[in-house]
């Protein structure tokens, strides 16, 4: 038996590894997953795996595509769906294609081994794709030996991931984690505020250090400030949330700068005014852009921005003098994404 074993991830593959070598198999571990984002995720993953990898003398390919362009074009179609419509078939067909081209007759994947995984679609699949290719796939229920290769790989001191691996997984992780945290705060807030109000800005230069915030270069943000219509959201006299809209021609509008004070964010301040003005603005106009990071695509993608336009690679990096950073992301590509304002 030839056996390729397409991998997501080396904490995942520690028991199927194990299982198979105490069954007298030797798998190669195949690792393509351009389903994982943002790239020092990807990184942190990829380099965990070849490590790991080294250290167990066993043969690894790793087949580099960090896909995010294709990810971002196809999961927006079915964002609930994403993972059976997009990211198992992506991985997989791809290990059955290798498999196909470089003489192997046996396939299997670590994606048999969480407990998180659609275990029995993915199992389908494999087999599908079996029979389109001629080769044996393996089936293991490895979901048996979850929590042993969860210590192990604890044990050992691998990087241990938090999330599935897309950006909408991770984003989905982060906002369980903090969301009853976040309702206990905004329901004792409520009491005493006042009811948002959206308001024009005239005197857009005297909100600069506020926009420096979501773009950290006055000469950028001048570029568009004087063209651009201003809204803020105000609450108890107090300007807290920023909009600034360019007009690029008579049906599109562009979201140039989102913006919210630090001690209100999280609270869907700047999501009450984008919805506000998205509302005023469809009597207009037809579409509204957005250029984003990674880190960034599904807060806008909830907010109806669903259509990927473009993306212009090195973005950061030709037009900032310095590194641009969005948490632990070091932004370098722009990408664009559009809302259909008559859209109900």
């Amino acid at each position: 038996m030839k056996l390729l074993m397409h991998t997501c991830c080396a904490p995942c593959s520690i028991y199927c590894i194990d299982t198979l070598r105490a069954e007298g198999i030797e798998p190669v571990l195949y690792w393509y997953n351009p389903n994982i984002h943002p790239y020092m995720e990807y990184k942190a993953r990829r380099d965990c795996l070849k490590e790991y990898a080294n250290s167990i003398n066993i043969q690894a390919i790793f087949e580099e595509e960090y896909g995010l362009d294709a990810f971002c074009k196809e999961a927006v179609k079915d964002l609930n769906n994403r993972c059976t419509n997009y990211c198992y078939p992506v991985r997989l067909k791809k290990t059955f294609e290798y498999a196909k081209e470089n003489g192997y007759d046996t396939v299997t994947t670590t994606l048999l081994y969480s407990i998180y995984q659609k275990h029995d679609f993915i199992k389908e699949l494999m087999e599908k794709y079996s029979k389109e290719y001629g080769i044996d796939f393996l089936y293991r229920d490895f979901r048996e030996g979850f929590w042993e290769g969860h210590q192990k790989a604890h044990d050992i001191g691998l990087y241990m991931q938090k999330y599935c691996g897309c950006i909408f997984s991770e984003e989905i992780r982060y906002y369980c984690h903090n969301q009853a945290k976040l309702d206990v705060a905004m329901d004792l807030k409520t009491i005493k505020e006042e009811k948002p109000q959206v308001k024009r800005i005239e005197n857009k230069e005297d909100y600069i250090d506020l926009l420096l915030d979501a773009d950290p270069s006055k000469a950028s943000i001048m570029k568009y400030l004087q063209d651009s219509d201003v809204y803020g959201l105000k609450l108890n006299d107090e300007i807290i949330s920023l909009a600034v809209i360019l007009h690029i021609d008579n049906k599109t509008l562009e979201l140039k700068n989102l913006v919210t004070k630090k001690e209100y964010r999280n609270k869907g301040y700047a999501k009450r005014l984008l919805k506000h003005l998205c509302g005023n603005y469809k009597q207009k106009y037809d579409k509204m852009l957005v250029g984003t990071t990674e880190n960034n695509i599904p807060f806008y993608v909830k907010q109806g921005f669903d259509k990927y336009e473009k993306t212009i690679k090195n973005y950061f990096i030709d037009n900032y003098n310095e590194e641009i950073r969005d948490g632990n992301l070091i932004c370098t590509d722009m990408i664009y994404y559009s809302k259909d304002l008559k859209k109900k």
